[in-house]
């Protein structure tokens, strides 16, 4: 363990006063040595707090610090995590981090399977790792929401699909968990050829009769990039895509009749591979946005009628003092990347997308705006969404639409300003903003751009 590292102090605040500062590495708190940002937030939570932290090569110096009760401490943490993110020792078939190339950053490369993730962040855990000491935490200290992959309730397959003979039996964790009354959030990665048709059909059976009590079951699409190794893995047909809703629409009236609510849910990309249009009416929950469910219905409410939208994307946090925005959560741009002059704007996004936004700006009488999509080809096989869309792609669609025109993409394309392929704003051709991917966000943009000054 090398401590929980200060990664920024508010000054005037009960930790700036007591002399901590930026690059202290905080060792105990209260005679506690914290492994993650859950402990810490509540060893902190009292009016007297002692802490032992070393800075450069210290040996370590006592900060005693006195506040109100629960208080924060005005510390900003540079990782959740103080011990070791518990990594994933699963190989799954559809893993999309074995279909990154090589040289991507270095973040895109870990797997975690660790249940504090899940809690704080909204990330998904198989419970092949979980043991009975975590669930003792978990229930002791009321880790709940918890997002867990399912997949299949089948074992032989589960077990096969996560190239892990622990995949048979680690769902038995899932049930220990609703015993304790812990809301689960679940998903399934559905893949033709393996867990779809009447595996799909046999799993949500078992969710609905030996996991009842599970709060949102999701099934997403796998995605194949052109880097994939795998012979036996494939995109979903239309076809499969329309019998994979219709059995996710038979089990969610089932649902409804037996506890009294929807459980079984589709993403949107499911939606779009079946050439159908997502509902309208799409349950509207921060907990099930991860999985793109709800994501279009809720964009275009914005977008037309300025609701807002819940940006922050799962998991407890934002709630919790001094937690970092870890991995892909990171700030997505820092800057104010919207000045422009009087050029034609074209809006770049995935191929998904594009076709929507075209919709939604014809619906407000926007024909002077352009949206292009941009091919994936960086990835290829059937990745479209926007938020996969990397630099050199960007580039190429610029110089191929031509550069007299002012450009904007979504921020979700975008991690410390830097793409997937590690380019930045500055590689590209030409000039170009960001919009923060909300439906507000971007009708504000397209509001502010003068509508003489665009017409064809």
């Amino acid at each position: 363990m090398s401590g929980a590292k200060v990664s920024a102090v508010s000054e005037g605040s009960p930790a700036y006063e007591a002399g901590i500062r930026e690059g202290d590495a905080i060792i105990s708190i209260n005679g506690v040595a914290p492994t993650d940002i859950i402990e810490y937030q509540q060893l902190i939570d009292g009016a007297s707090v002692e802490v032992i932290a070393t800075r450069d090569s210290d040996i370590g110096r006592k900060f005693l610090i006195s506040k109100l009760e629960g208080e924060p401490l005005g510390i900003s943490i540079e990782s959740a995590i103080f011990d070791r993110i518990r990594t994933c020792d699963n190989h799954c078939n559809f893993c999309f981090i074995y279909q990154l190339p090589k040289g991507m950053r270095r973040s895109l490369y870990v797997k975690d399977d660790d249940y504090r993730l899940s809690f704080l962040y909204g990330n998904y855990t198989t419970l092949t790792r979980f043991t009975e000491f975590d669930l003792e935490r978990v229930i002791s200290e009321q880790l709940s929401p918890l997002y867990v992959s399912v997949h299949t309730t089948n074992p032989e397959l589960r077990a096969t699909m996560l190239r892990n003979p622990r995949g048979a039996t680690s769902l038995r964790w899932l049930q220990a968990l609703l015993d304790a009354g812990i809301t689960v959030h679940a998903q399934i990665v559905a893949c033709p050829g393996f867990n779809i048709g009447e595996e799909l059909r046999r799993t949500m059976f078992d969710m609905l009769t030996m996991y009842s009590s599970v709060e949102s079951v999701a099934v997403v699409p796998f995605g194949v990039s052109t880097f994939s190794t795998e012979s036996e893995m494939r995109p979903y047909s239309r076809d499969e895509a329309r019998e994979t809703l219709a059995d996710i629409a038979t089990f969610d009236r089932m649902a409804i009749e037996l506890v009294g609510r929807s459980v079984f849910f589709a993403s949107d990309e499911m939606y779009l591979i079946a050439e159908m249009e997502p509902p309208a009416d799409t349950h509207q929950s921060v907990d099930l946005a991860e999985n793109g469910v709800g994501l279009i219905s809720a964009f275009t409410e914005s977008f037309l009628h300025g609701t807002a939208m819940d940006t922050l994307g799962t998991g407890f946090f934002q709630s919790v003092d001094g937690a970092p925005a870890w991995g892909y959560r990171a700030p997505r741009f820092s800057q104010d990347q919207l000045s422009r002059g009087d050029e034609r704007v074209t809006i770049l996004t995935g191929e998904y997308a594009a076709s929507r936004l075209r919709h939604l700006l014809a619906a407000i009488g926007r024909h002077d705006i352009d949206v292009m999509s941009v091919e994936n080809r960086f990835f290829g096989g059937n990745i479209k969404v926007a938020g996969l869309l990397t630099g050199v792609d960007i580039a190429r669609s610029m110089e191929e639409i031509g550069l007299d025109r002012y450009f904007v993409i979504p921020d979700v394309c975008l991690s410390e300003n830097r793409f997937l392929d590690g380019l930045t704003l500055e590689d590209l051709p030409a000039p170009c903003g960001v919009v923060e991917t909300t439906g507000i966000a971007l009708r504000q943009f397209v509001d502010s751009v003068p509508q003489k000054a665009n017409a064809s």
